[in-house]
């Protein structure tokens, strides 16, 4: 019996080798190899360093500076290949094994931020396309979102009617942003570019807004800034002293001085060195369409920083001197024609035309400023008054009360004369024609070592603007007012500054 259990299993196992022998090489594991490149999708540049994980094994290799990558001797299946790399999204490729073979794929890697989505095109939200009449202070808004909550940074871009400027202010955060000092009687256009850090940046539609042609700014003046007087007009609030709205009206290259607004035609007219001759010009209250005046015979006497003009009540003429000749002309610069001449060839340096048209206050001096003399004429040249004669000293400021009953003036009462015409003590005066008197404005409030200079009467005449200095000529200038009566106090009004318009 045993002898039979051994031979029928010596035949069982010489069947099994037997059927082995048919079948190859069945049970025993074999091998292969696989390689690969790992590229970027877009431009199928090689990518170094990419971690290559096997599944179901997860050997793991990386690839060289080419991209490439080989695993050698792995069991011969079906594998899928992963393909990770920072700043790429992972990347699967399928791959089977086979024996003593090589099998090579390509895995083509998308950097992360592709499948980003960009930034909704901005909307511009304020102020609304096509607004006018806006300040010249505005605050843009709009609204843009992004799909993936990244951080958005902005660009505004500004154009306008004007000029060929573009205007880029970049980097912006926020969805909104106030402009400052926009030009009056202007017109913008404005768009936003808006940009994720990863998409094409995406540009909003136009927007367009204008600003008010008028300042409304009651106040003009003057400061010297490198060498040239630039002419300014502001807002002034009494009760608290501030000044806003400050907007500078010509151009700092060019000289500009004396503005003298005139209501009635809505302009602002000044004196401007051109050709080395001082002429008369006009602009709007937002300092736009300056108009030469003057042609043939320009401003011209003992000193140009001394001169000044004057407006026909009804806003259609000027009135200005020529050494000693004083003329009229239409505010077109038509019509010109003398209105009076003096006799001793005294030089005139002033004037101011009454609100009813019928007389004029001239100021004449001799070559160095002194001998000075305030007179009243008519329009046909005949003297009807005269103020003030006979004195040595400055004198200046001249301006009629719309009344016409009082005239403001300064005077120097030191009566010091110089050929620098530094001035010393010189002081604000009202006469009066009713009954032929003097008041001395400046006594009361005046500081010594100081002198009050370029006076105008208020719009309703209960207070007097002028600028006050030390008289050493070379300190700063202070346009400052000071009201007539009751308990009288001096204000300042604007720093730096001088030859004071209040319309």
């Amino acid at each position: 019996m045993k002898k039979e259990i051994r031979l029928l299993s010596i035949l069982f196992i010489t069947l099994f080798f037997a059927s082995c022998g048919e079948d190859g090489t069945i049970g025993l594991i074999e091998y292969g190899d696989l390689s690969g490149k790992v590229v970027e999708k877009e431009g199928y540049l090689p990518l170094e360093n990419v971690k290559i994980v096997l599944s179901p094994t997860n050997n793991t290799v990386f690839t060289d500076a080419e991209g490439i990558f080989l695993f050698e001797g792995i069991e011969t299946q079906e594998y899928s290949v992963k393909g990770v790399k920072d700043g790429y999204l992972d990347e699967y490729e399928g791959a089977t094994v086979v024996v003593d073979g090589v099998i090579n794929i390509v895995l083509e890697m998308e950097i992360s931020t592709s499948l980003n989505k960009s930034p909704t095109k901005p909307e511009l939200v304020s102020p609304i396309d096509g607004e006018i009449d806006l300040p010249n202070e505005v605050e843009l808004t709009w609204e843009s979102t992004d799909p993936d909550d990244d951080d958005l940074l902005y660009i505004i871009e500004i154009r306008n009617d004007f000029n060929n400027e573009i205007t880029r202010i970049t980097d912006l955060t926020e969805e909104s942003y106030t402009l400052s000092d926009l030009k009056y009687g202007a017109k913008y256009f404005w768009s936003i570019e808006v940009n994720d850090g990863i998409n094409t940046e995406v540009i909003s539609s136009i927007s367009s807004f204008a600003i008010i042609n008028d300042p409304a700014n009651r106040f003009f003046y003057v400061k010297n800034e490198g060498g040239n007087n630039v002419i300014y007009s502001s807002s002034f609030n009494e009760e608290n002293g501030e000044v806003s709205n400050t907007v500078q009206l010509t151009n700092s290259s060019l000289n500009s001085w004396r503005p003298r607004r005139n209501n009635i035609s809505n302009l602002v007219a000044f004196l401007r060195i051109e050709d080395n001759e001082a002429h008369l010009f006009t602009m709007k209250t937002n300092g736009d369409d300056v108009n030469k005046i003057t042609s043939t015979i320009p401003l011209s006497g003992f000193s140009l920083n001394e001169m000044d003009f004057s407006w026909s009540p009804d806003g259609s003429k000027l009135l200005y001197a020529s050494f000693n000749k004083l003329y009229a002309i239409n505010k077109d610069g038509s019509g010109l024609h003398k209105v009076f001449e003096t006799l001793d060839g005294s030089l005139i340096s002033e004037c101011d035309w009454s609100s009813d048209g019928t007389k004029v206050a001239i100021k004449t001096n001799d070559s160095n400023g002194y001998n000075g003399a305030i007179l009243v004429i008519d329009l046909n040249g005949t003297i009807l008054v005269n103020v003030v004669s006979g004195v040595q000293g400055a004198l200046g400021g001249l301006n009629l009360s719309t009344s016409g009953d009082k005239l403001l003036f300064t005077r120097d009462v030191s009566n010091h004369q110089a050929s620098n015409y530094r001035q010393l003590d010189t002081r604000l005066f009202i006469y009066n024609f009713t009954d032929y008197t003097f008041i001395d404005v400046s006594e009361d409030e005046k500081e010594n070592g100081t002198n009050d200079l370029d006076p105008r009467f208020s719009p309703n005449e209960a207070s007097v603007i002028f600028v006050n200095t030390s008289n050493d000529g070379i300190s700063e200038k202070r346009i400052t007012s000071t009201n007539l009566s009751g308990n009288i106090k001096r204000t300042v009004m604007f720093s730096d500054a001088t030859m004071p318009d209040w319309e």
